[in-house]
């Protein structure tokens, strides 16, 4: 009796480990790691001047991590993984463009709001100081003394100043008191506003030198009192000259007191 033969089965051989493959998507996964680490340190330098660009940077990341998944489950051949590294690498390009875009619009903002900021006025420059507010005038007329060499200035206006508005030091020592009054040009310095500041700025203050600055002018009632009382006045004209540095300061116009006695000032102005 003849028994058939059967034919024997070949076992199916495995997959063979493919090297090269496998070094490529160590190479991409390399690549990966130093563009990503790339792109996170560019994220905190952008996230102190632009934070809003945080976002674009986490984008660009998140397309980097999508793309090395996608490498890894795709055959592990060359020309995928050649494909897989451009596009990772043109993800990156784009990312850097628009980062350098917002960069770019935002230097540009800046320098546009310079440019429209506008410049605050000092008390330096011929300034309208009649539209200043009372306070605003004062310190401006505080940044004149420093200006011209004063120490220890301060400004101590307002209710129950008693008259001084600015205090300061002259540059030969003499202590300065000055009273401001900030009036549009058709109201001018009475002698009563003279009167109530001579009756505090050398009893009370214990001035050497005492100024009246306005922005306006003086009544000639009010400018006899200055002058038999020793107070130096400054108007409008006298206070742009003094601005610009065309005339002297109020407190030059009479050397030092000597003996403790009260000033004499000649009213040349």
């Amino acid at each position: 009796m003849t028994v058939p033969e059967h034919p024997v089965r070949t076992p199916r051989a495995g997959r063979r480990f493919d090297l090269r493959a496998t070094t490529v998507t160590f190479v991409i996964a390399a690549i990966a790691l130093v563009l990503a680490g790339w792109v996170v340190r560019m994220a905190f330098d952008v996230a102190r001047q632009r934070p809003a660009w945080v976002f674009v940077l986490a984008v660009g990341a998140v397309t980097a991590v999508l793309l090395r998944r996608r490498a890894r489950s795709r055959s592990a051949t060359g020309a995928a993984a050649f494909r897989t590294t451009d596009a990772l690498a043109a993800a990156t390009a784009t990312t850097l463009e628009v980062l350098e875009e917002g960069r770019a619009a935002g230097r540009a903002e800046y320098v546009r709001a310079e440019e429209t900021t506008p410049a605050v006025p000092t008390a330096q420059e011929a300034v309208a100081h009649e539209e200043l507010t009372p306070d605003e005038f004062e310190e401006a007329i505080a940044d004149l003394c420093r200006r011209d060499g004063c120490a220890e200035v301060e400004v101590v206006g307002g209710a129950g100043d008693l008259g001084a508005d600015v205090l300061a030091v002259a540059p030969d020592g003499r202590r300065i008191v000055i009273q401001c009054k900030r009036y549009s040009e058709d109201n001018k310095v009475g002698s009563q506003d003279l009167q109530r500041f001579g009756g505090t700025c050398y009893t009370v203050h214990e001035a050497d030198v005492a100024i009246l600055v306005t922005s306006a002018g003086f009544t000639a009632p009010a400018a006899d009192y200055a002058e038999r009382c020793g107070i130096v006045c400054v108007d409008g004209e006298r206070l742009r000259d003094w601005c610009e540095a065309g005339g002297p300061a109020p407190w030059e116009l009479d050397g030092p007191v000597q003996d403790g006695t009260e000033p004499t000032v000649e009213l040349s102005w």
